[in-house]
């Protein structure tokens, strides 16, 4: 979406789109094993 590398200024490409310029920058983390357990297990109580 976002293309620091590109002639458009990021915060330019960031106001075209209409994000916040920190979540053109953003990465994600990876979620442990721990959490990714208990929202497995949330989701499936709410499912219920």
């Amino acid at each position: 979406m976002i293309d620091c590398g590109h002639a458009l200024p990021v915060s330019q490409q960031v106001r075209l789109v209409g994000i916040a310029r920190s979540s053109a920058y953003y990465r994600a983390r990876p979620v442990n094993e721990v959490d990714q357990r208990l929202m497995r297990r949330i989701d499936e109580l709410h499912l219920e």
